[in-house]
């Protein structure tokens, strides 16, 4: 198991476990801050300003964004939206698009009515060769191999031949452990 990590400015930043994770993330919520919303909002904010920055020589290509129906998938459609805000020609993608949590389901209603950003399914992807894909499909909540779409989902982007970035960590991979049950997206970025 990884012990800790490095930043790209030689920060060392320890590693946490899945159980730590929860904890950080309710100490938060709960003690000292930022409400989930806040937290999806900073994480999609972030992530669309990285990816931002990895389109910079192609702006105008298509970014595809893959989001699970929890808090790592609220943060990809958040991500979404602010890429479509900036012109960025978006197609986010649901794993389970009549199963999100409530406050995911938030953000696909703020996604579909203040961005010009598209809903597709995977069909509609198929053929599809984008500049970018964004992996929010699961976070830290993985419970065994990813199943059905969402299997099919990481299956597609890994053989996309698409620069793929991460939410958090790549989906599928388990997050204390590091090992991969079932399939797991390759991140390129």
């Amino acid at each position: 198991m990884i012990k800790a990590f490095q930043t790209d400015s030689g920060i060392i930043v320890p590693a946490v476990t899945t159980d730590q994770m929860r904890e950080v993330d309710r100490i938060a919520m709960e003690e000292t801050g930022p409400n989930l919303y806040q937290m999806m909002e900073n994480a999609g904010r972030t992530l669309a300003e990285v990816a931002l920055g990895t389109l910079a020589a192609a702006p105008s290509e298509a970014v595809v964004v893959l989001a699970g129906p929890g808090g790592n998938g609220g943060g990809g459609i958040c991500a979404a939206r602010h890429l479509a805000n900036r012109g960025v020609d978006v197609r986010l993608c649901l794993s389970r698009p009549d199963n999100l949590d409530p406050t995911t389901a938030f953000q696909q209603k703020v996604y579909r009515s203040a961005s010009t950003g598209r809903e597709v399914r995977l069909n509609e992807l198929e053929h599809q060769h984008p500049a970018l894909i964004l992996d929010a499909l699961i976070g830290y909540g993985l419970q065994g191999p990813p199943r059905g779409l969402a299997a099919d989902l990481l299956r597609w982007a890994n053989g996309s031949g698409s620069r793929i970035l991460s939410l958090d960590f790549p989906s599928g991979l388990e997050s204390t452990t590091g090992e991969t049950p079932g399939e797991f997206i390759r991140p390129s970025t």
